[in-house]
C-alpha cells in the first residue's frame, strides 16, 4: 500500500510539473527563466553559422594568423571555419578510433570518440591545446591531425571530465579544470543536481611535464581565464553560479575569493583585449533550479522522475530555451548582460569570444555558431 502511494505522489508530482513547465513556456510560469534587470535582449539579431553534419561547438578559438574560428564538437572533431565560399574543414581530432564517430549527436559513443571542450592556441608555436572531456590535456600541432595527449591524471588521480584550460606563455604552464571525480561529461546534469563538489583546478607546467592540483573540492568545475596582467587566474564553479579568483601573485598570492556571483549557470569565460570577461550562462537559474539545489526532499523527488534527460534538462532550464551573456570588469562588477530571451536565435550557450569588434559564440548542445556585431 506504501509503494502505491508513492507511485500516485510521484505520478501527481510528475503531473503537476509538467503542466507548470508549459505554462513557463509562455512566460508566465513559475519555472520560467527569470528576468535579469538591465539586460538587453538583443541576439535575436545576431547571424547564425550552421555546422553540417557536426553539433555542440561548446568551445571557440582563433589560430595566431587570426584564421578561424575553430570549434570542437560532440563526435571529437576539431572543425576550422574558411568562410562563406569553403565552410567548415576537419582540423583535428582526439580520438583514432575513429569507425564509429559518424553521428553528430551521439553521448553514449563519447568515450570512444572524445568530446573536444576548452580551446586554446599558443600563440608562439600555433599549437592548439585541448581539453577533452574524456582523454584529458591534448596536443595538435599547427597542421592539426589526430592530437598528442600530454597528461591524464594529477596527483595520482585519473581525469575524468576535463573541461576548460587557458594558456599563460610567459611562465610556460597551462591551467585548466577536471570537473567532477565521479560523473563525465554525458553526466553534467547529474552532477549539478548531486551538487558534486569533487572538482580540481589544476596547473600543468609544460616543461617539467608535471601536473599540481592548486583548488579542489569544486561544485561542477567548468571556464579558467587568466587576467591580462597574470596577476590571477579566474575559475568557473557552475553550479553555485560563482567565478572564483585564485591569486597568482602580489600579496594575496596563493589566495582565492569570489569574483563574482551571477543569476544562472555559467560555462566558459573568455577575455577580451581590454582585460574585460566574457561569461557564457548555459541558463538562468530560475525557481525549479533553487529548490533542487537547495531542498534535499525536491531534489531526491526530481532524480526519481520517470522522465527522459531532455525533459529534465528543460525543467531544470525552466522550460524555455534562452542565451545569457555577461561582461565582467577586471574587478568583477558586472558591465553588460546581453540576452536572447525566448531562444528565437540562440540559445543554451558555452562560450563567447570577442574578436573584431564580433561575438562569436558557442553552444554544447546547438548545431551551429551565433555571430553577434557589437
Amino acid at each position: 500500500m506504501t509503494t502505491m502511494l508513492v507511485t500516485l505522489f510521484v505520478s501527481a508530482v510528475v503531473t503537476t510539473l509538467a503542466i507548470l513547465v508549459s505554462t513557463s513556456q509562455t512566460g508566465y510560469g513559475i519555472f520560467a527563466p527569470p528576468k535579469i534587470a538591465g539586460s538587453r535582449d538583443v541576439f535575436p539579431s545576431a547571424k547564425v553559422v550552421n555546422l553540417t553534419g557536426a553539433s555542440g561547438p561548446e568551445s571557440i578559438a582563433f589560430d595566431p594568423s587570426g584564421e578561424g574560428p575553430y570549434v570542437g564538437v560532440s563526435d571529437g572533431r576539431v572543425l576550422k571555419w574558411r568562410g562563406e565560399s569553403l565552410g567548415w574543414t576537419d582540423f583535428a581530432y582526439t580520438s583514432a578510433n575513429r569507425e564509429m564517430c559518424v553521428r553528430p549527436f551521439a553521448p553514449e559513443l563519447e568515450h570512444v570518440c572524445g568530446r573536444p571542450l576548452g580551446l586554446r592556441f599558443d600563440k608562439k608555436s600555433g599549437d592548439l591545446y585541448i581539453a577533452d572531456a574524456y582523454f584529458g590535456l591534448l596536443v595538435a600541432g599547427p597542421a592539426g591531425g589526430l592530437a598528442k595527449p600530454l597528461v591524464t591524471e594529477a596527483e595520482g588521480q585519473t581525469f575524468r571530465f576535463t573541461n576548460d584550460l587557458d594558456i599563460d606563455e610567459q611562465d610556460d604552464v597551462i591551467y585548466f579544470t577536471d570537473t567532477s571525480a565521479i560523473f563525465q561529461r554525458r553526466q553534467f546534469l547529474a552532477a549539478v543536481l548531486n551538487v558534486d563538489k569533487t572538482g580540481r583546478f589544476i596547473k600543468y607546467d609544460r616543461s617539467s611535464k608535471k601536473a599540481t592540483v592548486l583548488l579542489q573540492g569544486l561544485a561542477f568545475a567548468n571556464g579558467v581565464a587568466l587576467s591580462k596582467d597574470r596577476s590571477f587566474v579566474l575559475v568557473v564553479e557552475t553550479t553555485t553560479c560563482k567565478i572564483l579568483r585564485l591569486w597568482l601573485s602580489g600579496p594575496n598570492a596563493g589566495t582565492q575569493d569570489v569574483f563574482a556571483e551571477l543569476p544562472g549557470f555559467p560555462d566558459n569565460i573568455r577575455r577580451n583585449s581590454k582585460g574585460e570577461f566574457w561569461v557564457a550562462l548555459h541558463s538562468k537559474k530560475g525557481l525549479f533550479a533553487k529548490l533542487s539545489l537547495t531542498q534535499t526532499w525536491f531534489k531526491d523527488l526530481v532524480l526519481r522522475l520517470p522522465i527522459s534527460p531532455p525533459r529534465l534538462h528543460s525543467l531544470f532550464t525552466g522550460g524555455r530555451p534562452h542565451a545569457t551573456a555577461v561582461k565582467l570588469s577586471e574587478s568583477g562588477e558586472v558591465l553588460e548582460v546581453l540576452e536572447d530571451k525566448e531562444g528565437k536565435r540562440l540559445r543554451f550557450i558555452s562560450e563567447v569570444e570577442e574578436k573584431d569588434g564580433k561575438l562569436w559564440i558557442g553552444s554544447v548542445l546547438m548545431p551551429f555558431l551565433g555571430v553577434y556585431d557589437l
